[in-house]
């Protein structure tokens, strides 16, 4: 019988949201040209797709406090 000497890794894959450049300007209250500067800039991350598009992860965009409560009463209805 042969035992595996090596310790065992817990590997974690977490899977991050990602939306569509018009959903994050919808979201956040911005134009798309806005988008793409706080992509230039950095302040937010995203990925292309194979296809060529560009998904923008949700845990990086930033809402304004005010407008918070009115994106959760409209995905509510």
């Amino acid at each position: 019988m042969q035992t595996n000497t090596e310790p065992k890794r817990n590997s974690t894959i977490v899977e991050r949201k990602t939306i569509s450049i018009m959903k994050a300007c919808d979201l956040v209250g911005v134009s798309r040209r806005t988008i793409y500067n706080w992509i230039a800039g950095g302040k937010v991350e995203y990925v292309r797709t194979a296809g060529g598009s560009v998904r923008i992860f949700v845990d990086t965009l930033w809402r304004e406090p005010a407008r918070a409560g009115d994106l959760a009463a409209e995905e509510a209805s």
